[in-house]
């Protein structure tokens, strides 16, 4: 009788260690939801709550992480992967890894200059990070720190003030310009009303309580940020300077985005002269258009579920719009991914390249660089250690042949 899975015959496994030189704040986090936890005790909830949550009932964020569990590998045995490479080509760029930092809001708000914070382990990592259009740092600032790196725009309705902001990220260096094209308005986000976030932030007793209660957030981040670089503004909605963070009175100005069409679309082709990629898709219909009003690329995705509650993961969509697009058409997705295991999952699935958005902005926040570079390390193992069990050399050697969806 065979008795090695006894459980008196087992060896106890030893709990993981984080390698020398870890801080302190990262020697527990061993997963990337390890961090979102970690930041939950690090923030203050009106913080966490706008970093972490959807719309409404906040359906179409848990099925961006549940559509995953419903896939299950069919593993390769016998194959050598000792020579396996992580190394992705896309956009005619090569990348170290087959995942990037997606684009992330008021990042400065969570992590002293968050942005920053990101673009620079990103380039330490060779992997892109796309520059957030709702951010508080300047960006020309980050692409003079990473110039490989993407900015992301919400583009106003106004063909003029498209233009000035297509102006400034060409004179900025920006090689890849990313136009999110699925916030005409924005969502109905209850969970920020509830725990008292707006944007900009209005000083209430509750917003000076949460800050109080939360010291290492208070003088790491909020006070610091004061104290070196003065109130943060919008810097990067328009081709000016837009309204301060905290403001009694000030409302933010987007433009008229729920104007926008095709037709504006055209204006940005005409006019950008880079790479250029659309941000938001999750029609085939609207894949094959985007492609046909000279999109370089698309990403599919719905906005981490922080717009329309309901809509459907880019996962499930992710099979239809490659197949509408074929298999040479550069197809990216975010919205969800937490393990190795789901970035495999997507490019078996069809996806080009992958990004990941809240875990790094959590990594920011409870460490700054180097808990951005942990995340990144964390997940490149995952993936790394995945493939060699699923018998995989490189990312793209993984087809939807080696899945099976269960329910």
């Amino acid at each position: 009788m065979d008795t090695s899975s006894s459980p008196a015959t087992l060896p106890v496994a030893a709990k993981p260690a984080a390698p020398a030189g870890t801080p302190r704040s990262l020697r527990r986090i061993l997963s990337l939801d390890d961090l979102e936890h970690s930041a939950r005790r690090y923030l203050p909830g009106p913080i966490f709550a706008y970093v972490s949550g959807g719309c409404e009932n906040n359906l179409a964020r848990h099925d961006n992480r549940a559509v995953f569990d419903e896939y299950r590998f069919v593993t390769r045995i016998l194959t050598s992967t000792s020579k396996r490479s992580l190394r992705t080509r896309v956009l005619g760029e090569d990348w170290a890894l087959p995942f990037g930092i997606a684009p992330m809001g008021m990042s400065a708000l969570s992590a002293y200059q968050g942005d920053l914070v990101q673009t620079r382990a990103a380039a330490q990592a060779d992997i892109p990070m796309i520059m957030s259009g709702s951010s508080l740092i300047p960006l020309e600032q980050i692409v003079q720190a990473y110039p490989r790196a993407w900015f992301q725009a919400y583009v106003p309705g106004e063909p003029a003030r498209i233009l000035a902001l297509i102006d400034r990220v060409e004179r900025a260096g920006y090689g890849t310009l990313v136009v999110t094209v699925d916030t005409p308005v924005s969502g109905n986000r209850e969970n920020n009303t509830r725990a008292g976030f707006s944007s900009p932030l209005r000083p209430t007793m509750r917003l000076a309580w949460d800050g109080v209660t939360h010291p290492r957030w208070l003088f790491g981040t909020a006070l610091k940020t004061l104290m070196r670089h003065g109130m943060p503004h919008f810097e990067n909605s328009q081709a000016t300077r837009g309204a301060p963070m905290l403001s009694r009175n000030v409302m933010r100005d987007f433009g008229a985005r729920d104007h926008l069409d095709w037709s504006h679309f055209d204006l940005i082709r005409q006019r950008w002269r880079g790479r250029l990629v659309i941000k938001g898709v999750l029609h085939p219909r609207d894949a094959v258009l985007a492609r046909e009003h000279g999109a370089d690329a698309i990403i599919v995705s719905n906005h981490g579920g922080r717009q329309l509650d309901g809509v459907a993961s880019p996962i499930r969509v992710l099979p239809a719009i490659v197949e509408a697009l074929g298999p040479d058409y550069p197809v990216m997705l975010d919205s969800g991914i937490r393990r190795g295991t789901d970035v495999l999952k997507a490019l078996a699935l069809g996806a080009h390249f992958v990004f990941v958005g809240r875990p790094f902005n959590y990594a920011g926040a409870i460490a700054g660089q180097a808990g951005v570079a942990h995340a990144i390390e964390i997940l490149r193992q995952e993936v790394h250690r995945n493939m060699a069990l699923l018998g995989m050399n490189t990312p793209r050697d993984l087809d939807a042949s080696e899945l099976l969806t269960v329910k």
